[in-house]
């Protein structure tokens, strides 16, 4: 995350010092991957400049302090554990400047839970992606009830102007937006494979095949809008009644359990081996740009 978090800063033609406390990770694997996702972006058409110009924005840092000390803006990108979190913030807000932003990529934390500590919390909040944010533009925003509204100002205008497509969330709430909906989505398709319903790789087909294509240009509700003569209110008067019911009769609770993990662990490292994951994931990103391309010509232009 903190490599792709990097390539997204440096494309955009800023200066950025990459730390993490194990050096071997930042030398054979953040630095090559970044490397590796910059030679997509060109050969993809995403990229203005040559790969080497870009990656030699990014300089790796001795410290957390030498990091952070001129910088106008800090994206955390640590595990997901409240304590670390806390741990890394203060170390942060130690050494940055009282105006720069302190923003956590955390996927479902809180970050009234580990940032109303350090030293002018008002700088502080949740900036979550889409895991890679080189390849995918969302960008959560979320503030903490100590958040300055200038902030958030502040920090979705950058995140513009590097390129990203930044949601503010209005209120806290675990997950915050899109996870919500990813993992209901998920739970409800554990449910129709482990009663039998389908198969796992059914799951899949059915997303890419029949809700992707839509959702690839257009939401849900917007899906909605354009399905009825009467636009959304035509659905919901139509569909409503059976949208509730399903909605009542889904299992976003069903209780799953490891042997119905393991089954359809076994089911995707059949067609996907799990040492292959690299080879698969490449692909995957390729997938993620060309879709990209074709769904914003416009904006491929501009960069």
């Amino acid at each position: 995350m903190g490599a792709a978090w990097a390539v997204a800063f440096a494309r955009a033609g800023h200066a950025v010092a990459l730390f993490d406390s194990s050096s071997e990770q930042i030398h054979k694997h953040a630095l090559p991957h970044a490397h590796r996702t910059l030679d997509l972006l060109s050969r993809a058409g995403f990229l203005e400049e040559g790969t080497g110009r870009v990656l030699a924005r990014i300089d790796v840092a001795g410290s957390i302090a030498d990091a952070v000390a001129e910088a106008d803006y800090v994206q955390e990108s640590v595990r997901e554990d409240v304590a670390i979190k806390r741990d890394v913030f203060s170390e942060i807000a130690a050494h940055a400047r009282p105006d720069t932003v302190l923003a956590s990529s955390t996927s479902a934390i809180r970050g009234s839970e580990f940032l109303g500590h350090i030293s002018h919390p008002e700088r502080a909040l949740v900036a979550h992606p889409v895991n890679p944010p080189s390849l995918i533009p969302l960008v959560e925003i979320c503030a903490t009830n100590r958040t300055h509204a200038d902030v958030v100002s502040r920090t979705k205008d950058f995140l513009t102007e590097i390129g990203m497509t930044p949601v503010v969330v209005r209120k806290e709430i675990d997950g915050f937006l899109l996870n919500r909906l990813q993992y209901t989505l998920v739970a409800e398709a554990l449910h129709l494979v482990g009663e039998g319903y389908c198969s796992a790789e059914d799951i899949d087909l059915i997303i890419t095949d029949g809700l992707a294509p839509r959702w690839a240009s257009i939401g849900p509700f917007a899906v909605a809008h354009l399905n009825s003569s009467g636009g959304f209110l035509g659905f919901v008067d139509q569909l409503g009644p059976m949208m509730k019911r399903i909605g009542q009769d889904a299992r976003t609770d069903y209780p799953w359990d490891m042997d119905l993990a393991r089954t359809i662990h076994a089911a995707l490292a059949e067609r996907i081996p799990v040492s292959d994951i690299p080879e698969h994931q490449d692909r995957r990103d390729a997938q993620i740009l060309a879709a990209r391309k074709i769904r914003r010509p416009a904006k491929l232009q501009q960069r």
